[in-house]
């Protein structure tokens, strides 16, 4: 069987309410061996971790989306590097800027932004970055984030989850050392600039996730996605490379391992 990764999905959140187990059984026979849950506030975040130290195979990033920016405080901080704690917990995020929705101003999502920078920084977890509509002032920010990484996450800083830029700015976060996250829409008819530029973008520097439950890949559009869904990204990776499913499927894979330095917690992952 494949064993597949998803590094960004949210199972924690409340569209999965009624039938969480039953998607973890799903994504497990569908060789899904690892996934990784994100938040995107506080109370989210802190079901991660639970479900993280309840499922092996489960891992937790923990943190503050834009849309919640407003919402950040010291005593916000203070539960975020209090969860992270957990051996489960291995990334900050979902964290970054969205100047489309713009729920929080973009002054609040700026500072939330650096602060929790800072946290992965002093915690040498790796970042899950959240962008739309603002791919300069990430890109700014994270050059600057760059230069005084600490030495364990020279290699490993982050991924720009669900990438979606022009060829530029995927040239730019690679240079840093940033992974890029492929997601539902690389399937879709009308992606043609997006297959391109990830055309271009070197396999070890790739990750799949579905970012369910929304994003669904062809030919799921229009209703939930979940993490049993990562295989049509991988399968539509493999066709943009012209290789097969079990090249693409290991190499994300260990993509994922040397972001998230998940591999040796268990000796026998799976998700039930």
């Amino acid at each position: 069987m494949l064993e597949l990764t998803d590094t960004h999905c949210h199972v924690n959140l409340p569209e999965f309410d009624q039938d969480r187990s039953l998607v973890l059984e799903r994504a497990r026979e569908a060789g899904v061996k690892r996934l990784l849950l994100p938040g995107v506030d506080l109370a989210s975040s802190k079901l991660a971790v639970e479900l993280a130290e309840d499922h092996p195979g489960v891992y937790a990033a923990v943190g503050v989306h834009p849309h919640y920016a407003h919402s950040w405080n010291e005593e916000c901080s203070r539960s975020l590097r209090s969860l992270a704690a957990s051996p489960k917990v291995v990334a900050i995020g979902e964290i970054g800027l969205d100047y489309y929705r713009n729920f929080s101003p973009p002054d609040q999502q700026r500072a939330a932004f650096k602060a929790q920078l800072d946290l992965a920084a002093e915690l040498e977890l790796p970042v899950v970055v959240h962008q739309r509509n603002s791919m300069d002032d990430i890109l700014d920010t994270l050059e600057a984030y760059s230069q005084r990484l600490p030495m364990g996450l020279v290699q490993r800083p982050g991924v720009l989850h669900a990438y979606s830029g022009d060829a530029q700015a995927a040239s730019s976060a690679l240079g840093k050392g940033f992974y890029l996250g492929v997601a539902g829409p690389v399937t879709f008819r009308n992606a043609n600039d997006l297959r391109g530029v990830l055309a271009k973008v070197p396999q070890e520097s790739l990750l799949i996730e579905t970012d369910s439950p929304y994003m669904s890949p062809a030919p799921h559009r229009g209703k939930r996605n979940e993490p049993m869904y990562v295989r049509h990204i991988a399968e539509r990776l493999a066709l943009l490379f012209g290789l097969d499913m079990d090249h693409i499927a290991q190499v994300t894979s260990e993509n994922a391992n040397h972001l998230f330095r998940w591999c040796n917690e268990f000796a026998d992952s799976n998700l039930s």
